[in-house]
C-alpha cells in the first residue's frame, strides 16, 4: 500500500504545481497586456516592474491557491479512472477510505504551505502590489479614507477632519474631544492641523480649546499653536488594503485597535483575519469533492469531469466573493461570510464522499 500512497501523493503534488506554473504566467500575461499602457506612459523603471510582478505572482497564486488545486486533482484522478486505475486499486480490496488517504496527506502538505504564504508571505507581496497600483496604475488614486474622518484614537479621546490630504500632511476641520465618563471634559477645535515631520509635532491654526468648568467654560485661543497627540498619520488615515499587508500577529493588534476606534473599514479587515485560517480548510473540502467527482469512470472522459469541476470552482468563487462584498459594505458578520461557503461545500463533500463510497 506505501506503494499506492507514493504513486498518488507524487501525482497530487506534481500535477498541482505544474498547474501553478502553467496558470501564473498566463495570468502574468494577461495582465501585463492589460496594464502596459499605463506603465509605458508613467515611464515606470523596469526594477519596479519586475518586482510588482513577482508580487503579482504571489498574489496571484495565494488568491487562487484552493482552485489551482482543486483543478489538478480532478485532472489527474479523471486520469487514473480513465486508464481502470482507480478500478484496479478498488477491486483489490482496498477501500474508498483507504483510497482517500494520500490525498489527505496531500491536502495536509498544501494546506501546511498554504497557511504559511497567508500568514507572512503573501502579506509581503499584497503590500508591493497594492502600492504599485496606486501609484502608477491608478493615476495617484488616494488610497485613503480621506474625506469625514471620525476616529476614537485611544479609550477618552475621539477626533473628527473634514478633510485630509495625506500628501500635504493637512487636514481640515479639525476637532479633538475628550470624554471621561461619558461627560465632555475639554474640546480642540482649530480650521485645519498639519503634521510636522522635524518634530514629530501637529500645528493647529485658528486654535480653540474650551474646558467645561462648574462654574463656567474657560476657553483658550491661539493663532498657531503646536501640540504632541497620541496618534500618528497612518493611525489617522490608513490604507484601505492595509489589513492585507500585515503579518498575522500585527494583523490581530491592528483590527484590536480599530475597534476600539471605530473604523468604518473593520469588517473588511476580519475578512482578511477569516480568510488565513479559511483558506486551509478549503483545501480539504476541495480535494475531497474533486476525488469523489473524478474517481468514476465516465462516458464522456475526462471532459465531463473537468467541466463539472469548473462548474463547482465557479459556484465556489462565486460565494466567496458575494458574502466577502456583503460583510464588508453592510453590517453581516464576516466570520459568516467567510465560512459559509466553507460550510455549504463541506456538506457537498460529504455527501459525494458517501455516494461516491458506494
Amino acid at each position: 500500500m506505501k506503494i499506492l500512497d507514493w504513486y498518488i501523493l507524487k501525482r497530487y503534488l506534481f500535477t498541482f504545481f505544474v498547474m501553478l506554473l502553467l496558470f501564473i504566467p498566463i495570468g502574468i500575461t494577461v495582465h501585463l497586456a492589460e496594464k502596459i499602457g499605463k506603465i509605458l506612459e508613467n515611464k515606470v523603471p523596469f526594477s519596479e516592474v519586475m518586482l510588482y510582478f513577482l508580487d503579482f505572482t504571489i498574489y496571484f497564486a495565494h488568491l487562487l491557491f484552493p482552485l489551482f488545486l482543486f483543478l489538478s486533482v480532478i485532472w489527474f484522478t479523471s486520469k487514473l479512472a480513465n486508464n481502470t486505475e482507480v478500478i484496479a486499486f478498488l477491486s483489490s480490496g482496498v477501500s474508498f477510505s483507504r483510497f482517500l488517504r494520500p490525498y489527505m496527506f496531500g491536502a495536509l502538505i498544501v494546506s501546511i504551505l498554504a497557511l504559511a504564504l497567508g500568514l507572512y508571505l503573501a502579506p509581503m507581496a499584497s503590500k508591493g502590489f497594492n502600492d504599485f497600483n496606486y501609484k502608477y496604475l491608478k493615476n495617484n488614486k488616494s488610497a485613503v479614507d480621506n474625506q469625514n474622518v471620525f476616529r476614537q484614537i485611544n479609550d477618552n479621546d475621539y477626533i473628527y477632519v473634514s478633510s485630509f490630504d495625506a500628501k500635504q500632511n493637512l487636514g481640515q476641520n479639525f476637532t479633538l474631544e475628550h470624554i471621561v465618563d461619558n461627560e465632555l471634559v475639554y474640546k480642540i477645535s482649530a480650521n485645519s492641523i498639519r503634521y510636522i515631520e522635524k518634530d514629530s509635532t501637529y500645528r493647529l491654526m485658528s486654535y480653540v480649546k474650551r474646558t467645561i468648568g462648574e462654574n463656567g467654560d474657560i476657553i483658550e485661543n491661539a493663532r498657531r499653536k503646536n501640540m504632541l497627540f497620541s496618534f500618528d498619520l497612518e493611525d489617522l488615515t490608513p490604507v484601505e488594503y492595509i489589513a492585507e499587508t500585515l503579518p498575522y500577529g500585527e494583523l490581530n493588534k491592528f483590527i484590536d485597535k480599530e475597534e476600539k476606534r471605530g473604523s468604518s473599514y473593520i469588517s473588511r479587515y476580519k475578512l482578511v483575519q477569516y480568510r488565513k485560517w479559511s483558506l486551509p480548510v478549503s483545501v480539504f473540502i476541495l480535494t475531497i469533492i474533486a476525488v469523489a467527482v473524478s474517481s468514476i469512470k465516465r462516458r464522456g472522459g475526462m471532459g465531463v469531469n473537468l467541466a463539472f469541476g469548473i462548474c463547482i470552482a465557479m459556484v465556489f468563487v462565486f460565494f466567496d466573493k458575494i458574502f466577502g462584498v456583503l460583510a464588508s459594505q453592510s453590517d453581516f458578520p464576516p466570520l459568516v461570510a467567510v465560512w459559509f461557503p466553507n460550510v455549504l461545500f463541506g456538506i457537498l463533500a460529504a455527501y459525494l464522499l458517501y455516494n461516491a463510497k458506494r
